[in-house]
């Protein structure tokens, strides 16, 4: 290749990759997609706190003293992905979709979060299942101390729950169309039909007792 071809060739090659990066940080930065903050979040926020891009409860409070965080706004159809790790024994959730932030077990729908690992019962309050709803298809939940990543897809009724980059819930609310029961003729404890709880709501993250980190924290509107 010619010298003036060659550094003609070279030329392009840097400005297709710089271009290829403009548009790549653009992306990221895409107004769509929150990445969550402080500032995001609705106080007060009782044990929790935030560093950077970590939110965190390394509290075990008695019943009476815990109380979950929110996100400030309320979200319908959404995209939340989110990297979690867990101290031995803990049990929390992910509320999503919450009417009453003061009974969100009975106004929201919740993702459980569990310490599961090793663990072979699998039953609907298993991690990653949709609590009293629908059981996870597997355990994929990693041993305590190491980061899961958790996304959930809410798209009308349509609800669906990735646990460590594979699919473990896939369900169309509409299925559920008795208080008290599933379609699969077990059982809830909710008052109210699961194709009836409200479309729309309050991001929360559930303080049952037991430590949790939560990072990486990213809501995308659909």
């Amino acid at each position: 290749m010619a010298m003036k071809a060659k550094i003609k060739y070279q030329f392009l090659a840097v400005l297709a990759i710089l271009f290829c990066g403009v548009q790549y940080s653009n992306a990221q930065k895409s107004p769509d997609i929150l990445n969550v903050k402080s500032a995001d979040l609705q106080k007060p926020n009782g044990s929790w706190d935030m560093e950077k891009n970590t939110l965190f409860l390394t509290r075990e409070n008695p019943q009476k003293s815990r109380k979950n965080i929110w996100l400030k706004e309320e979200y319908g159809d959404f995209i939340l992905e989110l990297d979690f790790k867990l101290a031995s024994g803990t049990n929390s959730g992910v509320f999503f979709r919450t009417k009453n932030t003061e009974d969100p077990v009975q106004t929201s729908i919740e993702v459980q979060i569990r310490d599961d690992y090793g663990k072979a019962d699998i039953d609907k309050h298993f991690c990653g299942s949709i609590y009293e709803i629908k059981e996870v298809s597997e355990n994929r939940v990693k041993k305590t101390g190491k980061w899961n990543h958790l996304k959930i897809i809410c798209n009308g009724p349509i609800i669906q729950t990735f646990l460590n980059n594979k699919m473990v819930v896939n369900i169309d609310l509409n299925e559920w169309h008795e208080a008290g029961k599933n379609p699969d003729g077990t059982s809830n404890k909710f008052k109210t039909a699961y194709k009836n709880m409200p479309r729309k709501g309050k991001i929360g993250f559930q303080d049952h007792g037991g430590k949790i980190w939560y990072k990486n924290i990213k809501i995308k509107q659909l």
